[in-house]
This record gives structure tokens, sequence and C-alpha cells, in this order.
């Protein structure tokens, strides 16, 4: 959701520039710099940046440029005499001439004054606002582009883990099988040989990771699916990643072999970059 736009409004009697920044954030918080002159217009452009940029930390500048020519200005006569006798009050010897240079870059000794905002400035305005988004959104298009690129790399990493995870999981199986078998062994326990291959069924089927595949497989596929859509759907993904960090676990959780467990950690690493990369996400 980063991004930044800017677009430049030329009017006969002034320049005004549009700046919108913007970073993550979960909600929509606007901070803009208005001049006063237009500060009546302000609710206006929340609404219109609300439906335009949707989500994100923007920062919105307007910055205005009268130009010279144009101003209505006039001089403060009364202030500059007033400036010329204080000068001459303190210096007696000064003459108006001299003391006039200084005088005129006192404050307030030129005022400039603007008529009210007019509509059609304002639909100007309006619009420049509205290019500014779309320059905006553009970038963050841009952006998006090449973090779709890494999620769906991360994505396919954790699929390309799962089907490592494949190979090991009838040699644990096995594996589990001799271990209770030569434990037995050891302790000298006499045991009826149906019911302990009962309950070492039972047991086995609690460490049954199938349905985690399964899962795990279909919520990656989702994710990807998801990446297609042209509609905002960051928070989205950002529960889809929840749930296939549930799947991880779980098959962590089961593992109960040392190579399966390393696949699990690879797996939470590239779940970890999949996490901080969609908080961009629109």
């Amino acid at each position: 959701m980063t991004g930044y736009g800017k677009s430049i409004l030329e009017l006969p009697e002034k320049k005004i520039t549009i700046e919108l920044r913007s970073l993550n954030s979960k909600t929509f918080d606007l901070n803009t710099r208005i001049p006063s002159f237009y500060r009546e217009k302000e609710l206006e452009i929340r609404n219109l940046l609300s439906e335009k940029v949707q989500r994100g930390k923007v920062d919105f500048s307007m910055m205005v440029e009268l130009n010279p020519a144009a101003r209505n200005q006039s001089l403060n006569a009364d202030l500059i005499k007033k400036y010329i006798k204080d000068f001459q009050e303190i210096t007696p010897n000064i003459t108006d001439a001299e003391v006039l240079p200084v005088v005129m870059r006192m404050p307030d000794v030129i005022s400039y004054s603007q008529d009210e905002l007019n509509e059609d400035e304002w639909n100007q305005i309006r619009t420049t606002i509205l290019e500014a988004a779309d320059a905006l959104n553009k970038f963050r298009a841009d952006e998006g582009a090449v973090l779709e690129k890494y999620l769906r790399l991360n994505l396919n990493n954790i699929l390309q883990l799962l089907t490592e995870v494949t190979p090991f999981e009838k040699v644990r199986i096995e594996t589990i099988k001799d271990r209770f078998a030569k434990r037995m062994e050891e302790q000298k326990i006499d045991v009826d040989q149906n019911r302990f291959e009962q309950e070492l069924i039972f047991y086995l089927e609690k460490l049954d990771i199938t349905e985690e595949k399964v899962r795990l497989k279909n919520h990656c596929e989702y994710f990807l699916k998801e990446l297609e859509s042209t509609e905002s759907n960051g928070k989205k993904l950002g529960f889809i990643s929840q749930e296939i960090g549930r799947e991880i676990n779980t098959l962590g959780s089961k593992s109960n072999h040392s190579e399966m467990q390393k696949i699990v950690v690879q797996m939470k690493d590239e779940l970890e970059k999949i996490k901080e990369q969609s908080l961009n996400v629109l």
C-alpha cells in the first residue's frame, strides 16, 4: 500500500500542487495539509480520497503559489507612516527616503486579498486531486505486480516442500512400530498381540497427516487464486495465511521425524515472508 502521486494545476493567478503519499495501514488514515482558503473543502477531499485510496496511512498536501502579477494587493498606508515615524523617533536625522526600503520589508505593509472560492476553480482542483490519486494507485499497482511475484514464489515453495514430506511418511510409521516393539521386548512384557496391534493402529491414526496435507494444499491454491483478483483482498489473504499456518503447525506437531520437522521449519520461514508481504496488499 505504499505509493506516491502528484498532479499540478496551472491557473492564471496561481499554481496548485497536489501530492499524495501512502504507507501501510489496516484502515484509511488521512493526514491533510490544506491552505486556509480551501479548508472548507476538507470533508469533501476526505470523502473523495477515502473512495479512491480505500486503505493506508495517507498524507495529503495541497500547495498554492500565487502569481504576483495577478495578486489583489494593496499598501497599508497608515501602517507604513507609523513605521516611518517610529524609526525617525529612534533616529531623528534619517529621511523618509532612507527608511522606506526598510519599512517595506516590515510585516503587513502589503496586504493580499482573494475572492471567495468559486465552483469552477474547485472543480478543476477536484480533478487535479483525482489525477494525483490515480497516480498513487498506479504506483501501488506497479508495486503490487512485484509483490505478487514474490508471494507466488513463496506459496509455490510451500507446495514444493509439501511434496517432500511424502517420502518420510511411510518411514516414520515403520520407525514408530519398531520402536514400540523394541520397547515391549526390552520390558519383557507379555501382551495380547491383537490388542497390541489395535492400540498401535489407534495411535498411528492420530499421527496421520493426510487431512492436514490436503487442507494445506487447498489453502495454498486458494491463496494463489485470490492473487488474481482485481478487488481489494489484502485482509482475506491475511486470513488465508493464518489457516496455512495452522496446518503447518499441525504437521510439525504430528511429524515425529527429524527430516519432516526440518521441512516444516522451512515452510514456516516461507509463511513468515508471506505474512509480512501480505500487509502491503490493499
